[in-house]
Formats: C-alpha cells, sequence, structure tokens
C-alpha cells in the first residue's frame, strides 16, 4: 500500500480537484474521503468527471475517520478547520487548504473571520517559502488570489526594486474561487456577459498578502486590492503594480533568478503576456513583466488556475516536500487546451 491520503471537504471544488490529482499521483493513494451535508452520499454524484471513484461514499467528517491516513488536507470552509485540526495527532501531516492558520497577527484574523484565531503555521508558497515546508508537519495553504500577486510581486519586493509603500493589485477571477455553495451573485445568469468588482477594499486576503510581501520586502507594505469577479469558471489573473526607478531589464532579471529553476512558475518571454487559459488544469503560474516609464511603476501580470496553484495543487505540492516526495509528483505544468 502507498502513503494513504485523506481529504476533508471532498465534495467541494477544491476537494473534488484534490482527488483527481490524488488519483494520478505515483506514491499517494486516496484514503478517507469525507465531506459534510453530502455524507453519505456517492462521491461521483458530485464528482461524475471521477469515475474511478465510484465505489465510495463521503463519510463524516471527524478527526477519528481522518486519522486512518499518512496524511490529511483540509478543503474545507473558512473558520472550520482549525478545530478539527487541533484534535487531530500532532505528528500527523496536515495541510489547510483554508485560511484558519494563515495569518501570524491574531487582529489580522479578527478583521476579517467570526471564529476564534487559531494560531500560524508554514505559509505553503513553496517558490518563495520552500525551506520552512520540509518536513513540515502543519502547512497553511495560500489563499487563491494571494498566491498569485504574491508569486508576481515578491521577488521584486525582495530584490528592493519596487516601493513597498505604493502597491497597487487588481484581480480577475473565476467562480469557482467562491466556492460551492449556493449563492444568486453566482448562478449563470447573473455572472454570464458580466464583470463587476467584490469586496473592494475589504478582502479578506490582503493581510495574508502584505503579511508574505512584507516578510519578503524586510519592511511594512503598503497594499491596495481591487478583486472582480468575471464569467469563467476557473482561472485568476492578477495585474500588480508598484512605483520603481528600476529599468524593465532589471526588473526581468530579478523574475528569472527567483524563478528560472522553478517547475510551476514561467517568466514568459518578453511581449507574451501570460493568460489563465493556458494555466487551466495546472499547477503553473505564468509571469510577466513591463516598466510603464511615463508613470515610474513596474507592472507584473500572474496567471493561475485558482484550483490549480491556487488550491489543490499547491497544496499538493507542499505535501509532497513535507513527505519527503519528489515536489513535481502527480503534478504538471501544462495546460489543457483549447
Amino acid at each position: 500500500m502507498g502513503t494513504r491520503a485523506a481529504v476533508a471537504g471532498a465534495s467541494g471544488y477544491a476537494g473534488g480537484e484534490l482527488l483527481r490529482l490524488l488519483l494520478g499521483h505515483p506514491d499517494l493513494e486516496i484514503g478517507p474521503v469525507a465531506a459534510g451535508a453530502t455524507a453519505g452520499r456517492p462521491v461521483t454524484e458530485l464528482h461524475p468527471h471521477l469515475p474511478q471513484l465510484g465505489h465510495l461514499v463521503f463519510a463524516e467528517t471527524s478527526a477519528e475517520v481522518l486519522a486512518d491516513a499518512d496524511i490529511v488536507f483540509l478543503a474545507l470552509p473558512h473558520g472550520q478547520s482549525a478545530a478539527l485540526a487541533e484534535a487531530l495527532p500532532a505528528d500527523l501531516p496536515v495541510v489547510d487548504l483554508g485560511a484558519d492558520h494563515r495569518l501570524g497577527r491574531a487582529e489580522d484574523w479578527e478583521s476579517f473571520y467570526d471564529t476564534p484565531y487559531a494560531g500560524e503555521w508554514p505559509y505553503g508558497l513553496p517558490e518563495l517559502f520552500r525551506e520552512q515546508l520540509v518536513g513540515a508537519s502543519r502547512i497553511a495553504g495560500p489563499g487563491c488570489n494571494a498566491t498569485a500577486m504574491t508569486l508576481a510581486l515578491g521577488p521584486l519586493l525582495a530584490a528592493g526594486l519596487v516601493d513597498p509603500t505604493d502597491v497597487v493589485t487588481q484581480t480577475a477571477s473565476g467562480t469557482s474561487g467562491a466556492g460551492r455553495g449556493l449563492s444568486l451573485g453566482l448562478l449563470g445568469s447573473e455572472v454570464m456577459g458580466d464583470v463587476a468588482p467584490y469586496k473592494v477594499a475589504a478582502h479578506r486576503h490582503v493581510p495574508e498578502v502584505r503579511q508574505s510581501l512584507r516578510r519578503l520586502a524586510g519592511s511594512e507594505v503598503t497594499l491596495s486590492y481591487t478583486p472582480t469577479l468575471v464569467p469563467m469558471a476557473r482561472g485568476i489573473l492578477a495585474t500588480c503594480s508598484a512605483r520603481t526607478r528600476a529599468s524593465e531589464q532589471q526588473l526581468r532579471d530579478a523574475l528569472h533568478a527567483a524563478y528560472d529553476d522553478e517547475p510551476f512558475v514561467h517568466v514568459l518571454p518578453a511581449g507574451r503576456w501570460p493568460h489563465t487559459a493556458a494555466t487551466v488544469g495546472s499547477n503553473a503560474c505564468q509571469v510577466q513583466v513591463a516598466l510603464d516609464a511615463d508613470a515610474g511603476r513596474a507592472v507584473v501580470v500572474a496567471a493561475i488556475d485558482n484550483l490549480g496553484k491556487g488550491a489543490s495543487g499547491q497544496a499538493l505540492q507542499c505535501a509532497n516536500l513535507a513527505l519527503g516526495l519528489p515536489e513535481t509528483a502527480g503534478l504538471t505544468a501544462s495546460g489543457v487546451a483549447p
């Protein structure tokens, strides 16, 4: 038998994507598959694209069920992971896809969530924080928008090439990023043919992004962030800018230095810009940078699949590091086209 992986919240979009990826992993096999309201229903009723799991039903979500595994993925709504994780054995590796353990400051958590602050776990963005993930027993998966923005800006701030007090970002996100729950604003007839901002100046990923960028920059970061919802199922396109005195070549060199040896983050050739469709179904991130000389700003664009590099793919990448497996096992940098 291989290493058994349990998935809580397996009936959701991120949970379903984790199951799909686990089916193709050479060293992991699917163990307990747990859900909330859908417990007792066949897995293929919610995930008909996974016929190999036709023999499984969703189990009740409990620490006892999940502990019968070698690693646990928590793909639960924000605020629901902490109590469950606390009940699991301390030596059982856990990767939390939710927000419960991302933030290092209690006041940041309390500004956006109504459950008690649960403390901070190592932040699961391997390209920028790999050292703390190798062999870790607890890992906090980043948010999807936060992943795209941090990968775009992190190397430039770490290299001191952009002003950390003047960062402006905007994301265009697909509807699956909001989860599988029913919501009027996510109905097909509401989102088709429309683009709209949401949670302007009040998005819960802001303290998470500020925290990561602050650690990379070595100083406080001022961030203005505007998310938008666009009529597609999967994908995030993050457009980020910051004041700079660097040349475009210096900006490009910093991105290449950070990512040329990375299997999943690709700096595109000059003149080519990231596309969300090119990353669908993959764990890839495409990045491009330009200098807006008139405004004196660096403009960095990143594209990811919010369910891949933005959630389940990245969680599996982190699990590989925690378990001492090849980091790329079960993952691909190749998207699906057309």
